[in-house]
């Protein structure tokens, strides 16, 4: 089993390094930078999660659901935590 110690730590750091994607996607989507080609790049790479939540929660003409998005994909990420680390 101490074979798979350095696999599982490593797909618990991709999995980290797409909830700082998401964030930054999300952060960048409320400024001018949102017009650029690297939140492009961003927007592609974490679509499949975010467009699952998309238009769950809307007040007026924002769309709160990739703060909703984050905040479960955080969530599943510590319980992960708690149950491998």
């Amino acid at each position: 089993m101490e074979y798979l110690r350095p696999i599982v730590y490593w797909g618990y750091v991709a999995l980290r390094a797409y909830l700082m994607i998401i964030f930054v996607t999300i952060i960048l989507s409320w400024t001018p930078l949102s017009n650029t080609k690297f939140h492009d790049f961003l927007r592609k790479v974490s679509s499949p999660f975010l467009d699952l939540f998309h238009g769950w929660f809307v007040i007026s003409n924002i769309d709160f659901t990739p703060l909703l998005g984050f905040l479960l994909y955080n969530l599943l990420l510590q319980g992960l935590e708690t149950i491998l680390f």
